[in-house]
């Protein structure tokens, strides 16, 4: 197994990513977004999760975080990933009008199927990849504007604050539109 991707100080500031199995275009739809923003929001209060930057994508999810203590940040995304694709699976198991049900939850069948770790779905790949980062860094500042400039490179507006599933707003002194993020500078 890789030593390079961990999670290895547990006071640490890490830019971690993940994405829906198959790379599913899942989070076109706002209740899905919303469902993981309620994730973050229970793992800031309820774990120790600190996010310093975000940014939700179609298929995948791009972190600054850290732990406040309560636990490690490798428990904190375990446990995050875990709850949001319990309740994602769910909401598209009983929305009636996803058009899109059986296509996915075929899907998330085919990966959890594949995987021993599962028992029925797979929604998120396994992997978060960590890359530690020093506030005031080069790299951390690097990776913040890789994050806020995400929706823009999709095409998706013109000025990174202008997307509300991202924390650019928090940084541009405009104040998080739909969440706030503990900002490091």
């Amino acid at each position: 197994m890789s030593t390079k991707y961990k999670f290895r100080d547990p006071e640490g500031v890490y830019f971690v990513t993940f994405a829906v199995v198959g790379w599913i275009d899942l989070f076109t739809r706002q209740i899905y977004r919303d469902i993981l923003l309620d994730s973050f929001r229970y793992c800031i209060r309820e774990k120790g999760l600190a996010i310093h930057g975000y940014v939700i994508m179609s298929n995948h999810v791009h972190l600054i975080i850290s732990s406040k203590g309560k636990q490690s940040s490798s428990a904190i995304m375990r446990d995050l990933k875990k709850f949001s694709a319990v309740k994602i699976i769910r909401e598209i198991i009983e929305n009636p009008t996803e058009s899109r049900k059986r296509w996915m939850l075929r899907l998330l069948a085919d990966a959890g199927e594949a995987n021993a770790n599962n028992t029925h779905y797979q929604f998120w790949q396994q992997d978060n990849h960590p890359i530690e980062l020093h506030p005031n860094s080069d790299l951390f500042a690097q990776k913040l504007d890789y994050i806020h400039q995400n929706p823009v490179k999709a095409g998706w507006v013109t000025e990174p604050g202008d997307y509300i599933y991202s924390s650019a707003s928090n940084y541009m002194e405009k104040g998080g539109i739909l969440m706030e993020v503990e900002t490091l500078y």
